[in-house]
C-alpha cells in the first residue's frame, strides 16, 4: 500500500476540517430561534453537526479510496497480501471516539444544566392538579379570569430561576396543564386561564407543567426546549423568549387517539403588546364563574373536533367531553372558586 505523503495527509486534514465545520454551522436543519436558551443548544447541535460531517467524510473517503485502489485488476487471480493487524491504528480509532463522546457527554450536560435541566423535576405533588381541565385549541382566543386565590394557582411551585441577560427582571410564572387533548395555561399572579401560552419578549419565564391523566410532552421546537409532563409529579422550564411571533407547542409524547391534535400555539409579544392582552382578559372576571368555564369547555371542544378534521360532529364533541371531563365537573370547579 502506498502512503501518502505528510504534505497530502495534512492538505486533506484541512480540507476536511473547514468543510466539517462549514457544514456544521450552515447545515440550516434548525428552525427560527426563539429563545436565549436556544443558542446553546443549537451550538450543541452545530457541533455534532461537524463532527458526523467530519466523520462521515473520513468513512466515505475510506470506502471509496479502497474501492478504487485495491478493486481486482483484469488478469490478477491472486490473493491480497495478508494484514495481521495495525495496533497504534486501533488503538487510534478507538481512543479518538472515546474522546468525542466523553467531551460531547460533558458539553450535553453542561448545556443541560444551563437551561435549568437540574430543577426540572419539583417537589410539588400536583397542587393544582385539578385545576379546571378546558382550553382552547389554535385559531380560539377563549380565555378567562379567574381569582388568583382559587384551584388555578399553585402556591406550591418551585421559586423562579431567572436565565440570560435578563436574569434581574421578576419572571413570568405560568402553570401549564396537560390533558387528553388540550393544553391549559393559569397565569397565577392575574388569575387568567388560557388555551395558548402568550408571553412577553425579553422576559425570564418559568413554566410549572404538569399531566391531569396521562403523560404528555411540552414542546415548542422554536424554543429547542421539551419537557415531560408527568401525573403526580411536578415539572419546570425556565426560558427567556426573546423573538416576536407565533410558534406551535406541542405534545411530543403519545398520548391516546386524539394525540395528532393535541397542540396550541405560543404567541410571544412586545411588552406593551402582552400588557394590552392581559388586561383585556381580565374584563372577563366580572362574568358569572359557572357560565364562563362553560363556555370555555364548550369551546374548547369545539376548537379540538375542528383541529382533528372532525368538522362540527356532535358525537366526537360528545366523547371529548367524557374523555376530558364532564359539564358537572366544570361547574363544580366554577363554583368552588
Amino acid at each position: 500500500m502506498k502512503v501518502p505523503s505528510t504534505i497530502t495527509a495534512l492538505v486533506v486534514g484541512i480540507t476536511l476540517t473547514l468543510a466539517s465545520l462549514w457544514i456544521g454551522q450552515n447545515h440550516g436543519l434548525m428552525p427560527v430561534s426563539a429563545s436565549f436558551e436556544a443558542k446553546k443548544i443549537d451550538d450543541l447541535f452545530n457541533a455534532m453537526m461537524a463532527i458526523s460531517a467530519g466523520l462521515f467524510f473520513i468513512v466515505q473517503g475510506a470506502i471509496l479510496y479502497s474501492v478504487f485502489f485495491f478493486r481486482r485488476r483484469p488478469g490478477d487471480d491472486t490473493d491480497a497480501a495478508p494484514i495481521e493487524g495495525n495496533v497504534p491504528l486501533e488503538i487510534l480509532w478507538t481512543a479518538v471516539p472515546t474522546v468525542i463522546v466523553m467531551w460531547l457527554a460533558v458539553y450535553s450536560f453542561d448545556v443541560y444544566k444551563s437551561v435549568d435541566g437540574g430543577n426540572a423535576i419539583g417537589s410539588n405533588h400536583m397542587a393544582h392538579q385539578h385545576a379546571p381541565t378546558m382550553a382552547s385549541m389554535p385559531g380560539s382566543a377563549m380565555a378567562a379570569s379567574m381569582p388568583s386565590g382559587s384551584l388555578f394557582s399553585n402556591p406550591l411551585a418551585a421559586p423562579p430561576i431567572s436565565t440570560g441577560d435578563n436574569a434581574a427582571q421578576e419572571p413570568l410564572v405560568v402553570n401549564v396543564q396537560g390533558l387528553q387533548y388540550a393544553w391549559i395555561m393559569t397565569y397565577p399572579e392575574t388569575g387568567i386561564v388560557s388555551g395558548e401560552l402568550r408571553l412577553p419578549q425579553n422576559r425570564p419565564v418559568r413554566l410549572n407543567i404538569s399531566a391531569n391523566d396521562v403523560i404528555h410532552a411540552f414542546w415548542v421546537p422554536e424554543f429547542r426546549l421539551k419537557q415531560d409532563a408527568i401525573p403526580g409529579q411536578e415539572t419546570h422550564l425556565s426560558f427567556t423568549p426573546n423573538r416576536v411571533g407565533t410558534y406551535p407547542l406541542i405534545c411530543a409524547e403519545l398520548c391516546g387517539a386524539y394525540h395528532g391534535g393535541m397542540n396550541t400555539r405560543v404567541i410571544v409579544q412586545s411588552p406593551e403588546e402582552y400588557q394590552a392582552w392581559e388586561n383585556s382578559q381580565k374584563t372577563v372576571a366580572t362574568k358569572d364563574p359557572v357560565t364562563v368555564a362553560a363556555l370555555i369547555h364548550d369551546e374548547a371542544m369545539a376548537s379540538q373536533v375542528k383541529a382533528m378534521g372532525f368538522g362540527s360532529d356532535h358525537s366526537v364533541m360528545n366523547h371529548l367531553r367524557h374523555e376530558a371531563i364532564s359539564m358537572a365537573e366544570v361547574e363544580k370547579i366554577a363554583e368552588s372558586l
